[in-house]
């Protein structure tokens, strides 16, 4: 007789341990969907079994340390059902995870209340390892986790000492599988062949809006198949815990290939509206509740009380998990014994430390060589060198590697048919994927792995959600963004990011920096090794540029600072990037013509912001002398620097690089004749009391 029978007849007498675990955990979903009136508690209810088999049998983690290194990572990507989430950490015992936290769900937090159970998981909370919401993004996120374990398992395992046994195991529902980020990360584990990640489908067939039918009818199996995944089914997701553990621990002996569990399920089960698109979020009938409770054993009219048994079966979990680990530390032990060097490279990168040789090795850089050239070919040379010396450093391209000047050997490459013990990624045309892939490296342990990626400007248009989740996890990933203006040519409009940089200069916890020449790309990546606590977008030209007088690698933090001076200046020019130089010659002409123009170079306005009122008056003057901004990019962020901006105000043209400037008014002889005009205009007039306009 199983739970449905024993709920029909309200009897209890067949019920085994794993049938009161997963009544315990419904129940518990139960009152959290009632005590602030909604959540998204149906999936929730109907995955119930699935995270009894996890977190009872399967998984590998300590309650009393959520942090243990060698842990099973766990990625809620369908991030919604947050609560089956922390209703878990909570049964098992995680400290943090208290009766009076979990009360705190879908409160309104008034007079400064503060609990850690978000409408959606966030990574800054103990037993949480990513941030997810944003379907498939949590999909493509364990890839990234499963990459980072299985390269450390490749490092480091030796015979008899499987130091790394961590594996990834990662929840989705029918929204995540329809999401292209999901899509293009699955194809990548597949042809990575990650045999240690476990993707668990909760098949429902209900959606948001309505039945999966009236959207979707494909064979997802098929398509899992099809993408070098091996596909376990489970035909009862709803009770059957053991049948769904049968199917987790079958996973574990898969190789070659990530596995795909489809489980069938009910969305809000043993309710009013189980089964349809009403249980998706919202509260559930009280009848319902009731027979679930009466079922349990439980007083009805009683909310958030686990029952004594279930309770110990879920905190037995404590005990074992601290045998777990304390049987690792003791393997690490005799690991360190038998192999000294190769522990303590384990311990360094367990402990996220660097070494430091980087910030000598940048401070030493010759910037010399790179003068006239790109600036993508400066970053091509320094990252050859960071590469080498920073044992952090990981990552790869969309493709593009070429272009981007990103060097590395065959024998790196992170790939199956050479070993998991390289640090290159051949990450295709899959630009969110990549991004998203790499915020899961980024968050495997903190300082272990620092990714880069690598594409177009332009492209990071696509990865934009992946950067922003990385901001806004503060997770460290450097983006290498080459070919960032108008200067692209005859690719024209479509790979000319005129508005791209507005978005990621507006957006929270991300460091945007453009650098001018060679030395300016040594001050970048100073700036971005430095940054541990969220994402850097290096926005590089791909043509040679002019020289630019005074540049400074350490003056790069400053955000911006001077490079051509005057005493008494009439007019400042403001730039950055690849029209820097040319705002240098027009400034070279209007001095000689009698208006004497200093030249500010502008790298990042984030650090730029960072400084004092001082320093910041002292570049930008107040005292109504014309501050004109110029750069290939509609100027939204200037407004608040300058009084007047040469820029774009449409999308670009199919055209050569010389003929672009010429044809928008950024080279220098167009920089020169649009400012004379704006300076007759002001006739003398405080610029800044004229207020902004566009030139």
């Amino acid at each position: 007789m199983g739970i449905e029978d024993s709920l029909r007849t309200k009897t209890s007498t067949n019920l085994s341990d794993d049938d009161y675990a997963v009544l315990a955990l419904r129940n518990l979903i139960f009152d959290i969907c009632s005590q602030n009136g909604g959540g998204h508690g149906g999936s929730a209810i109907g995955m119930a079994a699935i995270g009894v088999a996890l977190y009872k049998h399967v998984m590998r983690y300590n309650p009393s340390n959520p942090s243990w290194f060698d842990r099973d990572r766990f990625v809620l990507s369908n991030g919604h059902t947050a609560m089956f989430l922390y209703a878990l950490n909570h049964l098992v015992g995680y400290d943090a995870w208290t009766m009076e936290q979990v009360k705190g769900y879908g409160s309104a937090k008034t007079n400064g209340y503060k609990t850690i159970c978000h409408a959606h998981p966030e990574i800054e909370e103990p037993a949480v390892e990513v941030t997810t919401g944003p379907l498939g993004q949590g999909i493509a996120n364990a890839v990234g986790l499963a990459i980072a374990s299985k390269n450390m398992a490749a490092r480091y395992n030796r015979d008899s000492f499987d130091i790394i046994q961590s594996r990834i195991y990662c929840m989705t529902g029918d929204g995540c599988l329809m999401e292209g980020v999901a899509l293009e990360a699955i194809s990548l584990a597949g042809n990575l062949q990650l045999d240690n990640l476990v993707l668990i489908y909760d098949n429902n067939q209900v959606t948001c809006d309505g039945p999966l039918d009236w959207i979707n009818t494909e064979d997802i199996n098929a398509k899992m198949r099809a993408s070098g995944w091996h596909v376990l089914e489970v035909p009862d997701g709803n009770y059957d815990v053991q049948a769904l553990v049968a199917a987790l621990k079958l996973a574990k002996t898969v190789k070659g290939r990530p596995t795909f569990v489809n489980v069938r399920t009910v969305i809000g089960l043993g309710t009013s509206v189980a089964g349809t698109h009403k249980a998706h979020h919202g509260t559930f009938d009280r009848e319902s509740i009731r027979k679930h409770k009466v079922l349990a054993g439980q007083d009805p009219d009683t909310t958030h009380e686990v029952p004594a048994g279930p309770l110990a079966y879920f905190r037995e979990r404590k005990a074992h998990g601290g045998k777990l680990e304390d049987d690792w530390l003791r393997l690490t032990q005799r690991y360190a014994q038998a192999y000294p060097d190769l522990a303590a490279d384990l311990s360094r990168s367990i402990t996220g430390s660097d070494g430091g040789q980087w910030l000598e090795t940048l401070r030493q850089f010759d910037s010399k060589p790179f003068q006239g050239q790109a600036t993508r070919d400066a970053n091509g040379a320094a990252l050859e060198k960071l590469w080498a010396i920073h044992p952090a450093l990981c990552g790869g391209g969309a493709d593009l590697v070429n272009s981007n000047k990103v060097a590395y050997s065959e024998s790196d490459v992170f790939s199956p048919s050479v070993g998991y013990q390289g640090r290159y990624i051949r990450y295709g045309i899959r630009e969110h994927a990549m991004v998203s892939i790499s915020n899961g490296i980024a968050a495997y342990n903190p300082g272990t792995f620092l990714p880069i990626t690598a594409t177009f400007l332009m492209f990071y248009l696509y990865a934009a959600p992946g950067v922003r989740m990385g901001a806004l996890s503060h997770l460290p990933v450097i983006h290498i963004a080459t070919h960032d203006s108008v200067a692209e040519g005859q690719n024209g409009q479509t790979h000319q990011p005129v508005e791209v940089d507005s978005l990621y200069r507006a957006m929270p916890n991300l460091t945007y920096i453009r650098p001018c020449d060679g030395e300016e790309v040594i001050g970048a990546w100073l700036v971005a090794l430095a940054k541990k606590d969220g994402p850097t977008i290096l926005s590089l030209g791909r043509d040679p540029t002019g020289p630019v007088p005074g540049t400074d690698r350490f003056k790069v933090a400053q955000g911006a600072y001077v490079v051509v001076a005057q005493d008494r200046p009439s007019l400042t020019l403001a730039s950055c990037g690849t029209n820097l130089h040319y705002a240098v010659k027009a400034a070279e002409r209007l001095t000689a013509s009698g208006i004497p123009t200093r030249v500010v170079s502008c790298p990042s306005f984030e650090h730029f912001d960072r400084q004092d009122q001082a320093y910041r008056d002292s570049v930008f003057t107040r005292d109504g002398t014309p501050i004109v901004s110029v750069e290939e990019y509609v100027a939204t962020t200037w407004a608040r620097y300058v009084t007047a901006s040469v820029g774009m105000t449409g999308y670009g043209y199919s055209a050569s690089n010389p003929s672009n400037y010429d044809r928008f008014g950024l080279d220098d002889n167009g920089i020169e004749r649009k400012v004379r005009k704006y300076i007759d205009e002001l006739g003398g007039q405080n610029a800044r009391i004229a207020g902004w306009r566009q030139l």
